[in-house]
């Protein structure tokens, strides 16, 4: 069997699954957030039952709306926060403690190898990166999880995803992945898991792996994963607050389909409107203007990917023509951006620094376009609208190229504003 089909199997109580059969599968972690959780806690209620099936398994984060920017948005995290309370949640983060749900779960430790864990966000295949069957459900599959701590699944199709040779300057793993929805396609992967492998895989740092994982629903798939390794153990051990057992394909398992890349071949990518899929080399994008830079999301606002960004703005100054938004995912990873002054290289580069929070990848606050108006943005969606205003755009990239772009008003090569070795 593939990791996937081990891990759905164990949680099914079964010693062998095969694709497309449809399983009762015990759920691990059950995660929502304030747009998707206040239905699910009206559907839980209208089902009768008084308590969650596991107070310590049931994780509840403001992230999309918050800091409230409205009195609804107000409203929708008062919810979750009475829900909280009255459950005994232990995983309740205020926006004090919080951030981004899919950066702030694997920081806290909450996700783990092995595990299954279902989210009322389709980017809850973040964690497949750990070495977990992590997949988004609708709000009601939710608040079923919350009651029962089970969940129907339909065990998915492989695809495996090799990625061979070395990373070229400023390559990471949002560039790797945006390549690859560029040539499958946004259903080239639909109800499938993404199997990332490798020697080019083996050798990223977990926030790339994070990103990957993240974007594997950009392509359709039902979930993203790669087998743990030492960097993911390195990860996880200090974090880690219960027992865990990893899983790894066999060496026959089977795939409906195996595609190899030779990453010494791509280098950093730009997404280009109004598709995660219409995907271009940065070198062959043509000088486009900007009024908008966001680096953050839970795609790209990492630690490293913050580092990325300093790294080329340091002593620079941001274009005048348009605004740079930074969002550090989580507090802790803005604690350590302080500590590392990163945020004074922000600042003094002339951007804005947000507390963490999903706002414009969604059109939500913090960054939302007016017609017209063009985006380059580190987060993972690019649909028509999805930044503001129905006529603006969205355009995808890694922070490297966002940061550099930012500088010189248009998209860019990083290589346009920093020298080699600089």
């Amino acid at each position: 069997m593939t990791i996937t089909e081990k891990i759905l199997a164990a949680h099914a109580g079964k010693k062998h699954v095969s694709t497309g059969e449809l399983l009762d599968v015990r759920i691990d972690l059950a995660l929502g957030n304030d747009i998707t959780a206040p239905l699910a806690i009206q559907a839980f209620k209208e089902i009768g039952v008084k308590k969650v099936f596991n107070k310590d398994r049931v994780v509840l984060v403001p992230d999309h709306f918050t800091p409230a920017k409205d009195i609804p948005s107000a409203e929708q995290c008062k919810i979750l926060r009475e829900f909280a309370k009255a459950q005994h949640l232990t995983h309740y983060f205020e926006i004090g403690e919080a951030g981004i749900e899919h950066v702030l779960l694997p920081e806290k430790g909450l996700v783990l190898p092995g595990e299954v864990v279902i989210g009322a966000d389709s980017h809850t295949c973040t964690y497949g990166a750990v070495g977990a069957f992590s997949t988004g459900v609708g709000s009601t599959d939710f608040a079923a999880a919350m009651a029962t701590g089970r969940l129907w699944l339909k065990v998915p199709e492989s695809i495996k995803l090799i990625y061979h040779g070395k990373l070229n300057p400023w390559v990471s793993g949002k560039d790797l992945i945006l390549y690859t929805i560029g040539d499958i396609g946004v259903d080239g992967a639909l109800y499938r898991a993404m199997e990332f492998c490798g020697e080019a895989i083996r050798n990223l740092s977990m926030s790339s792996r994070f990103t990957m994982a993240n974007m594997a629903i950009e392509a359709g798939g039902k979930n993203g994963i790669i087998e743990p390794d030492k960097i993911t153990l390195s990860f996880i051990k200090s974090r880690s607050k219960r027992p865990y057992r990893i899983y790894r394909s066999d060496p026959e398992a089977h795939y409906a389909e195996v595609r190899q890349y030779d990453v010494s071949k791509i280098h950093p990518q730009v997404a280009l409107p109004h598709i995660p899929s219409n995907v271009k080399d940065v070198r062959k994008v043509r000088k486009i203007e900007i009024d908008q830079v966001v680096i953050g999301s839970c795609t790209n606002g990492h630690l490293d990917d913050l580092r990325v960004a300093a790294r080329i703005l340091k002593g620079r100054k941001v274009a005048s023509s348009l605004r740079l938004i930074i969002i550090p995912a989580t507090q802790e990873i803005y604690r350590q951006a302080l500590k590392e002054g990163l945020i004074e290289t922000f600042l003094s580069a002339g951007a804005v620094v947000s507390p963490p929070t999903c706002g414009p990848c969604l059109g939500g606050h913090m960054g939302i376009l007016a017609e017209g108006e063009r985006a380059l943005a580190t987060t993972n969606r690019n649909f028509r609208g999805r930044m503001g205003h129905a006529g603006s755009e969205v355009y995808l990239s890694g922070p490297a190229i966002a940061a550099a772009s930012a500088v010189k008003g248009r998209i860019c090569r990083p290589e346009e504003v920093i020298r080699k070795g600089s």
